[in-house]
This record gives C-alpha cells, sequence and structure tokens, in this order.
C-alpha cells in the first residue's frame, strides 16, 4: 500500500484519507489531534508515495519544525555582493602556508 499526500489538507480531511487506505495517523505536535478540525498538514513522514504495510501509523505536523518554513527575509540586503567575479583570500603576512599561485607582499 503506498502513503497518500497529506500535506495541504485539513486535519479531518487527512484523517478520513489515511482511514480509507487502512492506515492510522498520528501528530506529535497536536497532543488532542482528534478534535483537531481545520489546522492544515504542513509535514508527513512517511513520504508521500512510501510502500508500507496496511495499519500502519504516519506521522503528520501542523506546525513547521524550529528553523523550518516561514516565508524569510525578502527585501535585498545591503551591502550586495561584490561585483567582478569571485573574491580570493589573501595571504596573511607572515603565513608560512601560503595560498597556491598567491606571493605576500
Amino acid at each position: 500500500m503506498r502513503v497518500p499526500r497529506l500535506v495541504g489538507l485539513m486535519a479531518v480531511d487527512a484523517r478520513e484519507t489515511a482511514r480509507s487506505r487502512g492506515l492510522f495517523l498520528n501528530a506529535p505536535d497536536r497532543p488532542e489531534f482528534h478534535l483537531t478540525v481545520v489546522e492544515h498538514v504542513v509535514r508527513q513522514y512517511p513520504q508521500p508515495g512510501a510502500e508500507v504495510p496496511r495499519d500502519s501509523m504516519v506521522y503528520v505536523w501542523f506546525d513547521f519544525g524550529e528553523g523550518e518554513g516561514g516565508g524569510g527575509v525578502r527585501e535585498p540586503r545591503v551591502p550586495g555582493p561584490p561585483r567582478g567575479g569571485r573574491r580570493r583570500e589573501l595571504d596573511q603576512p607572515g603565513d608560512p602556508y601560503a595560498v597556491a599561485g598567491l606571493s605576500s607582499p
């Protein structure tokens, strides 16, 4: 049996989809998962399409974990990257291990 795609579904629809395929759902971030209705699944394990035996447990999450998700910063960051190609790291004066092809002043 293949795991269905549950990401994007509301909790009530995810439970029904899993039940109709003979799978069980567990939501580690929702202790009262059976009462959750309109929140949307943002992550699942195993991934959609994974082959699992009937009556397997599928884990779903409704919140992104620490450091995941979110829109990020969309405005330009100042200062921008330097122009003119890649920058080289220059040797420090007196460095015993000089970068090949570069000479220290």
